[in-house]
């Protein structure tokens, strides 16, 4: 009887979830920003990436090159412009030119420049050409000494090996996929929560439902349950989308060339469980904060600020890059960003998913005692009567 009592509640929020339109577009509709976020960022860092060298190849000089230096700067697509220091400085404050050399005691060389995206690409440009300059000038004082310039000059070497998993781009977008779907479900948590809770307070349909043989434990639970699948739905929607988009932009963009950007089927698995685990602990939170509300309004408002609060803490995280450890995965909200990051690079760690796992389960017990007292009908009514 008391299964069939909590199955009833679920299938009631179920039923008024999903004739709602409201939690419908929350659920439904937020997700589709994500492949926005994927192919935009993509976009952006493909176009930084490829950008045209003669959108910062405009260099000046207040020295005359030598015939050396000149051909070395039209191999590189450098665009020279000659002037007093002067006049070069007043060329690059009107935008003529990307930055300006100056020459001091003809050893001396100093970059001119500012802050903007083409002033650093300039900058990069020059200091290749100022490092072919030097190994032209060496090889020539080497030559001149009789001194094999290569067993000089290559001493050593250096390569540079860079692994399919901390491809930069890759992991950025990834991470920021991810903290999208976390602010997708909390926001698609939010609603449905307010809805069940001080909406129906409002509406006077909650006393009624409290006059009823169920107990306060049924009620809060098949709530509970019908907000966190919800969550879940969006959750998993997100992800297929996230996956779908990062599909679409590794055979769209040069950046991702030789670069395996999909999740492995374990890290898959183990992605769900995190967007599962945030699903209950979000839906949990969402519906303790509603249920001290009196009106829908009024909840709202008091829920609003965990939207920020879901987002901020693992996107500060991820630009500090700091990394999981047992007592950071215990930590709300932190910990399932932390979790994230680790498993899109390959890095499950089986004790810190098991302690994010107790640790919310912890944390969601804690809360729907919390919320079942809040809602004995004796509360509620205002009443001595108990409904055990």
């Amino acid at each position: 009887m008391e299964n069939n009592n909590l199955l009833n509640i679920l299938k009631k929020e179920l039923r008024e979830l999903f004739r709602d339109k409201k939690s419908l577009v929350m659920m439904l509709v937020i997700p589709i920003f994500i492949p926005l976020l994927v192919i935009g960022m993509s976009a952006l860092f493909d176009m930084q990436v490829n950008k045209d060298v003669e959108e910062y190849n405009k260099i000046g000089f207040n020295y005359e090159l030598t015939q050396e230096e000149k051909e070395i700067a039209k191999n590189m697509n450098i665009e020279v412009i000659n002037g007093t220091e002067e006049e070069l400085k007043e060329k690059y404050n009107n935008g003529e030119i990307n930055l300006y050399v100056t020459n001091e005691n003809n050893n001396k060389y100093i970059l001119n420049t500012g802050t903007s995206d083409n002033d650093t690409y300039a900058v990069n440009l020059m200091k290749s050409y100022f490092e072919t300059l030097k190994g032209y000038l060496q090889t020539n004082y080497l030559n001149s000494n009789n001194i094999n310039p290569h067993e000089v000059l290559n001493i050593i070497s250096v390569e540079e090996n860079i692994f399919e998993e901390d491809n930069y781009f890759t992991n950025y977008i990834k991470n920021y996929a991810f903290l999208f779907i976390i602010m997708a479900i909390t926001v698609s948590a939010t609603y449905p929560a307010t809805d069940t809770t001080a909406g129906e307070k409002e509406r006077g349909t909650l006393e009624t439902l409290l006059t009823f043989p169920i107990k306060s434990k049924d009620i809060i639970v098949g709530k509970f349950l019908g907000v966190s699948i919800s969550s879940i739905i969006t959750g998993i929607i997100s992800l297929i989308l996230a996956i779908i988009s990062l599909l679409v932009a590794g055979n769209m963009f040069s950046i991702y060339e030789g670069i395996d950007i999909m999740f492995s089927g374990t890290s898959l698995i183990f992605a769900i469980i995190v967007i599962i685990a945030y699903s209950f602990f979000i839906s949990g939170l969402c519906i303790s904060i509603a249920s001290t509300s009196k009106t829908f309004k009024e909840a709202q408002s008091a829920l609003t600020p965990l939207t920020f609060i879901s987002f901020f803490p693992g996107m500060i995280a991820f630009m500090v890059g700091i990394e999981t450890t047992p007592l950071l995965s215990i930590i709300p909200f932190l910990n399932f960003t932390l979790l994230f990051t680790d498993i899109s690079n390959g890095n499950v760690n089986i004790v810190n998913i098991l302690l994010m796992a107790v640790s919310t389960i912890l944390y969601i017990t804690i809360v729907l005692r919390y919320i079942i007292k809040q809602y004995k009908p004796e509360v509620v009514l205002g009443t001595g009567t108990k409904n055990n």
